[in-house]
């Protein structure tokens, strides 16, 4: 079926599925939950009496409101006592009504102070239990409120569409019905304690690449049946706030889509909370809010006087005001914000925080690779071990952008390998890669400076300009750190680290962006010629003062780094090395490969020892052309503040490594669903096709019959498993799938069985290949069976019929698979899918 979209059809663009109780039955609309992982449940619905007495109370609060308080309400402003918080609202004091705080939070409450440092969501995600995404939520929901704040600006649930995405280790997956369980739960966690969620970014914001104006063309059954689900499960889980995307919607910027804000999210869904611009994707006043925007942040510039404006003109009727005034309001009663009591604020508990950061840590592990028996440590194996890499020295907490988090602290995984092998073993350290850089050699400039660490007291200005002369060639990287305003390094009259525009000079990597001291750090690496060059440093004190230092890294120093790392491994019996890609909002990666010389790093290292385990610090899927050659490959994503101890407990095989890839990696980076398409990524003229339809992720791979590096649902254990005795029968307008599980081996593990579908006949309608159905993550014994049982839904079973606007069941015949991951699903049956 062609993917085109009309003009009439894009100004619909996902109309209403009200109809889809008669397709599909009513229970269809909620995304399930596999057995045994906690059953979704609706939020409670208020009592008549209670709602009534709150709809009362907000309609008097509106008729005492004037024009001015109301529209102050609809948009952020600065905080008169920040909290270090992403927005915040003014109250009214006069009246009751307090201010809000909103605050990042997608692997922890982002603030100025320490929280909670939780793993990345797509760490989370790999464990394929939605209990645990509760848990995970639950923790965030009571630090929010612990450290001051009302709005969590999280979960992120966009798809995993591209691996280029910069901001994938925020989200959760590629997979639709993955994505709708799991932000269900951890919307219920998080407004369980008492913090608004507020689900992000609606809808399409799969990349940062031009992200403020990219147009994203997509068809009514490719958006129902990929992007928006988990925004519709969201919706159901009762998410009090939504956040409009920075990206247009065919043809429509998104937080002025009617289509999108009040047809579909209100009107199909039955939203009935707030819908908040992305920071600055507001684009206008009469149409955003005509549209069913209702505040607009971090500032006024729509929201504040044009649309106070627009009222007194006659432009915007001022009930289009009171309604998003009332939306807002009834989301905070809701919350208790508006009791003339509100609930007390909880103390942090942040014990507690760290028991469910290690335990998401080692739960979403994934071993990719484990040959000869590398993994786990044990015997020699744990009593001689290198460890090289710069992570492994320097802990890899989370992402850049929104998602940093300040840890109440975190240790390098060095220390933790040390402790877990004990007193009587070697456990020796390599660097391998410098990446904060050398000082730079005391006689190098002429005339000298110290600038490896140079104090600027307030209000002063200090600089310098010297020569320094290259023999040959080579290749230099500089670095600058810095505590206040960015020095200015000029090479040969050129500006090494400019101030860049928007997001990208503030969000600089939540590793390579500071060095461990803290300073700041901006890097560059330029090939110079042999011969003069001229080097000047201009720093300023500002008003507090600043301590700066100016760093290198050359050819020979990489060398050197890569001869040492090369000599610890040979000389222990196992090597870990520790590989990273520092992922941030603002930018998308430019390549799938590790960057600097890490691939070459990992070619020597394990050439001189195969008994070497790559772990992979990493956000997204990495290309692996040095995998033949290693013995182990652990995928920890960013692991948080505990991620050293988690590490070493699968290392050392205190844990099973239970997570399973949420993602695809791909075994080139030109087969991908938007490889070698400019048109689909990163879009061509400022406009982009998602012309890959309803086959995203896995079911692409199937479609397209491409062999994946390592495919969705992948994962190793520390045992081995055996599938038995399918057995698939028809209920209600679903499918019953039953199997047996079985530990063969001599270890405790755990297990993930997941449940595929394949396409109905009946429909003629584009159909995945194969499509995720259901899971069920298993704990078991050596030698223990579990007779597993995984309801499929009517949704699961249903494609969206963009002629009906409504969710269709596939009826007929059905495949089903079980098994291990997408490809590997050495069970498979046939049943018959009924409407009735």
């Amino acid at each position: 079926m062609s993917e085109a979209v009309s003009r009439r059809s894009a100004l619909r663009l996902i109309a209403a599925a009200g109809t889809a109780g008669t397709a599909v039955g009513a229970a269809a609309c909620a995304p399930g939950v596999p057995p045994g992982a906690g059953a979704p449940e609706a939020p409670p619905p208020a009592a008549p009496a209670t709602e009534a007495k709150g709809a009362a109370r907000i309609d008097a609060l509106l008729e005492r409101l004037t024009l001015d308080e109301k529209t102050a309400l609809l948009h952020g402003a600065r905080d008169p006592a920040s909290l270090g918080q992403a927005g915040y609202v003014p109250g009214v004091p006069r009246l009751g009504i307090p201010a809000l705080r909103l605050a990042d939070g997608p692997a922890g409450v982002r603030v100025a102070r320490p929280a909670t440092a939780l793993p990345a969501p797509v760490l989370l995600a790999s464990a394929f239990d939605p209990a645990l995404a509760r848990e995970y939520g639950r923790v965030i929901g009571r630090e929010g409120r612990a450290l001051g704040q009302d709005v969590l600006l999280a979960p992120m649930v966009n798809l995993i569409r591209t691996p280029y995405a910069g901001r994938n280790f925020e989200t959760f997956a590629e997979d639709p019905h993955l994505t709708a369980d799991l932000v269900g739960e951890m919307i219920r966690g998080i407004q369980d304690e008492g913090l608004i969620a507020t689900v992000k970014h609606f809808a399409l914001n799969n990349q940062e690449h031009g992200r403020d104006t990219v147009d994203v063309i997509a068809a009514e059954q490719t958006l129902h049946e990929t992007e928006l689900r988990g925004f519709e499960a969201a919706v159901a889980a009762g998410a009090g706030a939504v956040m409009g995307a920075y990206n247009k919607v065919n043809g429509v910027h998104a937080c002025e889509s009617k289509p999108l804000l009040d047809e579909l999210l209100r009107g199909s869904w039955g939203f009935d909370g707030w819908v908040m611009s992305d920071w600055d994707a507001t684009h206008s006043t009469v149409a955003a809010i005509g549209a069913g925007l209702d505040m607009e942040m971090p500032g006024g510039t729509h929201f504040g006087g044009p649309l106070r404006e627009a009222v007194r003109g006659g432009s915007v009727p001022e009930s289009a005001v009171d309604l998003a005034v009332h939306r807002i309001l009834a989301a905070m009663d809701r919350f208790g914000l508006l009791a003339a009591r509100p609930a007390a604020r909880p103390p942090r508990d942040s014990a507690a925080g760290a028991r469910t950061a290690r335990k998401v840590a080692t739960a979403g592990a994934v071993l990719l690779r484990n040959e000869h028996g590398t993994l786990p440590l044990t015997g020699a194996a744990a009593r001689s071990i290198a460890v090289i890499g710069p992570t492994g020295q320097v802990p890899f907490v989370g992402g850049g952008g929104s998602a940093q988090v300040v840890p109440d602290g975190a240790a390098a995984p060095l220390t933790a390998i040390r402790k877990r092998a004990g007193n009587g073993a070697a456990v020796h350290y390599a660097l391998g890669e410098d990446v904060y850089g050398r000082p730079l050699p005391a006689k190098l400039l002429t005339p000298a400076a110290g600038l490896d660490d140079r104090a600027v007291a307030p209000g002063r200005v200090w600089s310098h300009e010297g020569e320094f002369r290259l023999t040959a060639d080579d290749e230099w990287t500089l670095l600058v750190h810095y505590t206040g305003k960015r020095p200015v390094v000029r090479l040969d009259g050129e500006e090494l680290f400019p101030v860049r525009q928007g997001v990208a000079e503030y969000f600089a990597g939540g590793l390579l962006g500071s060095a461990p001291d803290g300073m700041s750090v901006r890097r560059r690496t330029l090939a110079l010629t042999a011969g003069t060059h001229r080097l000047a440093v201009t720093a300023e004190g500002g008003d507090k003062g600043q301590r700066f230092r100016l760093r290198h890294t050359t050819g020979a120093i990489r060398a050197a780094d890569l001869a040492e790392a090369v000599r610890t491994a040979t000389s222990a019996h196992s090597v870990v090395l520790f590989a990273y890609e520092d992922a941030t909002e603002g930018r998308d990666r430019t390549s799938l490969a590790l960057p600097g010389g890490q691939e070459r790093l990992i070619e020597a290292v394990a050439a001189a020892n195969p008994r070497t385990t790559v772990v992979l610090n990493t956000s997204s899927s990495t290309t692996m052309p040095w995998l033949a050659r290693t013995g182990a490959v652990l995928q920890m994503y960013y692991p948080g503040q505990e991620g050293a101890g988690a590490t070493a407990d699968l290392l050392f095989g205190d844990v099973d490594p239970g997570g399973r890839l949420t993602q695809t990696f791909p075994a080139d980076e030109r087969a991908t669903p938007v490889g070698g398409d400019p048109l689909r990524y990163p879009g061509v003229g400022g406009r982009q096709q998602y012309s890959e339809g309803v086959h995203v992720g896995h079911r692409w791979y199937d479609a397209q019959r491409v062999t994946p590096l390592f495919p969705f649902g992948h994962g190793l254990s520390y045992t081995t498993w055996h599938y038995e005795k399918l057995t698939v029968r028809p209920q209600r307008g679903g499918l019953r799938v039953e199997f047996t599980v079985r530990n063969t081996g001599r270890r405790k593990g755990t297990e993930v069985a997941q449940v595929y579908v394949g396409p109905s006949r009946e429909l003629e309608l584009d159909q995945p290949v194969r499509a995720l159905a259901g899971y069920r993550r298993l704990v078991l014994a050596p030698g223990e069976a579990q007779r597993v049982t995984v309801d499929i839904g009517a949704r699961a079973l249903s494609s969206w019929d963009p002629e009906r606007h409504a969710w269709v069941l596939g009826s007929g015949r059905r495949e089903v698979f079980a098994g291990r991951s997408s490809r590997e699903l050495p069970l498979r049956s046939k049943a018959v899918v009924t409407s009735r």
